[in-house]
């Protein structure tokens, strides 16, 4: 059984202050590519993961996925009480800690596999709490079961009293109190530049403790910018007032504090997007993935990028919104 899933933008974490009992909260995009292609089998014991043409793998992509996939693979298998093996094939894939929710849908992919395989009809959600998916944002769990643009509306303090990242926290997926379809003519152009990856680890721990709670004027001004702002544009198909939003939220809130962790360079390939044209540029998560909409100066977005990481090295790549979620393309 083979199964397909989308990669994400995280926008913006909404609320990390938590005076109105609720904290976390979350916007995404949901991207046509870069994907993920799993395969999976039943063998005789044990959890066993390969890679097509292994040899043009980073080792710190293998072993990171390696990981992900055996973490959520044992923590299925002990939840169904099944002792079949699996044999998990990575067919394609793209770098981990980058932005783009790699350990989200890698996570949902094996524990949905398993679960198909052995009979269990299960709901995404329902997955991402058997793996351990979901505590801080539910943007990878939506994206992987229905796509599009996401909102989620983030965990009772009664459930998660503190500030923790997803890879930390034992809370269960968000409700998503928003979902809409990402105009399909809007084209987005990724950037992911070869400069430090994404927080991580105990690492991205210490940023939360360190710098939550933030102050409910940013939070404030953030939910107004997304309200008033962001969604209706989605819903209208305005790009000019959906990029207007995009570029305000990269200041405000937790976004701001994930914008001062990062690399300098960030900050010039951003600006260097606008000024080529981008109706809207923004950092997804931690980064280092660079997101610029536009729809009809592709082109020009997508030389300003080029050149903005000669030095650098890196990847570009011009893709979609994906309306749709995870996809089992062989049974």
């Amino acid at each position: 059984m083979i199964i397909k899933t989308p990669s994400r933008l995280h926008v913006t974490l909404i609320d990390l202050n938590g005076d109105f009992g609720r904290i976390d909260g979350g916007v995404g995009i949901t991207l046509e590519k870069p994907n993920l292609v799993v395969e999976a089998k039943h063998q005789r014991e044990g959890i066993e993961i390969v890679f097509d043409e292994r040899a043009k793998f980073d080792a710190d992509l293998v072993n990171d996925y390696t990981l992900k996939v055996e973490n959520a693979a044992r923590k299925m298998t002990n939840f169904l009480g099944v002792d079949n093996g699996f044999k998990f094939d990575i067919e394609t894939t793209y770098p981990p800690h980058s932005g783009l929710g790699s350990g989200t849908q890698l996570s949902l992919a094996a524990g949905k596999l398993i679960s198909l395989m052995e009979g269990q009809e299960l709901s995404t959600p329902e997955i991402a709490k058997i793996v351990g998916r979901g505590g801080t944002s539910g943007i990878g769990t939506a994206a992987f079961d229905k796509g599009g643009f996401i909102v989620d509306g983030g965990h009772s303090t009664s459930e998660k009293p503190g500030f923790l990242p997803s890879s930390a926290s034992h809370a269960s997926p968000p409700p998503i109190i928003a979902r809409y379809d990402f105009p399909t003519d809007w084209k987005i152009v990724l950037t992911i530049p070869n400069v430090q990856r994404g927080a991580s680890g105990s690492k991205e721990v210490d940023i939360f403790q360190t710098n939550c709670p933030i102050p409910i004027e940013a939070v404030e001004k953030l939910t107004h910018v997304l309200l008033m702002n962001l969604m209706p544009a989605v819903v209208e198909a305005d790009l000019d007032a959906f990029g207007n939003a995009i570029n305000k939220i990269q200041t405000v809130g937790f976004k701001r504090i994930e914008h001062q962790l990062q690399s300098p360079h960030i900050k010039e390939i951003m600006e260097k997007l606008r000024s080529a044209g981008a109706a809207g540029v923004g950092m997804s998560s931690f980064g280092p993935t660079i997101y610029a909409v536009t729809d009809t100066n592709v082109g020009n977005v997508k030389s300003a990028a080029e050149e903005a990481i000669k030095g650098l090295g890196g990847e570009i790549m011009v893709t979609n919104g994906f309306n749709h979620g995870a996809e089992l393309i062989k049974h």
